[in-house]
């Protein structure tokens, strides 16, 4: 019997021929939907659950045989830990794009900004982390601006051609509505927007749409090439934390209703034996055996012995594997609690660096896909146009900052750097080209104030 958690069908990719085709067959979107329900959903929830703190294993499963005995339930946010400090490592510095060209440059500004890109992308790279997977509805709004904003990973797939390429030819959203029996089904080609409804198991047409985006705009971040989670890999291990931790605290409250033991030929009754243990005193005397002779009374516990060493050193082993197949550093440690130089942080972080490599190019190469779609609406609308490729994207790791060692060192050695080099490095400066020419603009202001200001003095002695 396979001991998989997740069946090799809870993460698949959806393929077929063509969207063309696929509208044709309702039958098979229905089963794209119910496979997706029936397969896929569980293991994102599963995900979602243990960012939320919620470990199954745990909190549900029967662990203690005796009703009597303490049944503490601890649970430990790794998966919440690790993905937030992925998270924050990779957009807590928010990336950068720009555009050679001044107004095109200026237009996508407006744009990101408009949207809140910063946090938009910043909500991608946790849904990345956490599902191993997101998704990013781009669409127009009633006052016709261009808008992108996340969708459900539980509510959506999209479906890639059969072809060595893997293209994606639609993509598919369904949500039940409140307060409603049915289901809303609404699918995405590159020039359609197709809505259906289930009701009794059964999908009907509703209405259907074209829009001009020239592309599907439900675009898929992959965190890898396996849409594996950050946290995936070592449920078990969380499973084995909380385990170890729940049965400490059992053990901890079991000691306290240990079972007393009194031993010897005594002259005592229940009754006598239960009032000696509410008033904690314990007076005992025994009965003269067969040669007259006294004997001897003991009392004491009897519990479980609890190996403090080698149950540290399990938990231990336990909390560092974690970090290890995560690629998280632990902070916990001796030398990471003092001041440390930024390369000895770069160490520690070398592992997680690698894997924020592959996760930077999977994003550029969803996030070029976005562009592309706003070029086109754009372009439809006489907004303009712009190369996709021309654009740069800037990534900046989120790491304590060592500028000021850098800057004293570069200044000691004699260099110099330019004004737009000095202001790129500060996080804050969002456009170091639009800065300098802000810089340009108050200063032409301030030199006519003071042309203006020496010109009224002038006439002034003239007259």
């Amino acid at each position: 019997m396979s001991k998989k958690r997740f069946s090799d069908e809870s993460n698949t990719h959806y393929r077929f021929s063509s969207a063309d085709e696929l509208i044709e067959d309702k039958e098979i979107i229905q089963t794209m939907i119910e496979h997706h329900r029936d397969n896929q959903v569980p293991r994102l929830n599963t995900l979602k659950e243990y960012y939320k703190g919620d470990n199954q294993s745990v909190l549900v499963e029967k662990r203690r045989r005796d009703e009597h005995l303490a049944d503490n339930r601890a649970t430990h946010n790794f998966a919440k830990y690790v993905s937030q400090f992925i998270q924050g490592y990779m957009m807590g510095v928010p990336l950068k794009t720009s555009y050679p060209d001044e107004d095109i440059d200026e237009k996508l500004r407006e744009i990101n900004r408009e949207n809140d890109a910063d946090e938009h992308n910043s909500e991608l790279v946790l849904d990345q982390s956490i599902y191993g997977r997101a998704y990013e509805l781009v669409y127009r709004n009633r006052d016709d601006e261009v808008k992108f904003t996340t969708v459900d990973v539980q509510q959506t797939f999209v479906v890639y051609d059969d072809t060595v390429e893997c293209k994606p030819i639609s993509a598919i959203r369904y949500y039940k509505k409140q307060y409603e029996e049915k289901t809303i089904v609404r699918l995405y080609t590159k020039d359609k927007e197709i809505i259906y409804s289930i009701g009794d198991e059964e999908l009907t047409l509703e209405e259907e749409n074209h829009h001009y985006f020239k592309g599907i705009p439900v675009i898929e971040y992959e965190n890898n090439k396996y849409r594996q989670g950050d946290f995936e890999d070592v449920l078990t291990l969380i499973d084995l934390y909380d385990a170890v931790q729940s049965d400490t605290a059992n053990y901890m409250q079991d000691l306290n209703d240990a079972m007393l033991v009194i031993k010897g030929n005594l002259k005592i009754d229940i009754d006598d034996a239960q009032d000696m243990k509410e008033k904690n005193t314990m007076m005992l005397q025994t009965e003269p055996n067969l040669e007259g002779a006294q004997q001897q009374a003991d009392a004491y516990y009897i519990y479980k012995k609890y190996d403090v060493a080698g149950s540290e050193a399990y938990k231990d082993r336990i909390f560092n594997n974690i970090l290890l197949f995560t690629s998280i550093p632990n902070l916990l440690d001796d030398k990471a609690s003092g001041t440390q130089s930024g390369e000895a942080i770069k160490m520690k972080l070398f592992a997680l660096s690698q894997k924020r490599a592959t996760k930077e190019r999977l994003f550029k190469r969803s996030l070029r896909d976005r562009y592309r779609i706003i070029n086109n609406i754009m372009s439809v609308a006489n907004e303009g146009n712009f190369d996709v490729n021309d654009i740069s994207i800037t990534f900046t790791e989120n790491l304590p900052s060592m500028i000021d060692k850098e800057l004293e060192w570069f200044g000691a050695m004699g260099g110099q750097l330019s004004n737009q080099t000095l202001l790129e490095q500060l996080s804050f400066v969002e456009n170091a080209q639009e800065e300098l020419e802000l810089i340009a603009e108050e200063s032409e202001q301030k030199q006519q104030g003071i042309d203006m200001f020496n010109f009224t003095k002038e006439v002034e002695l003239d007259e």
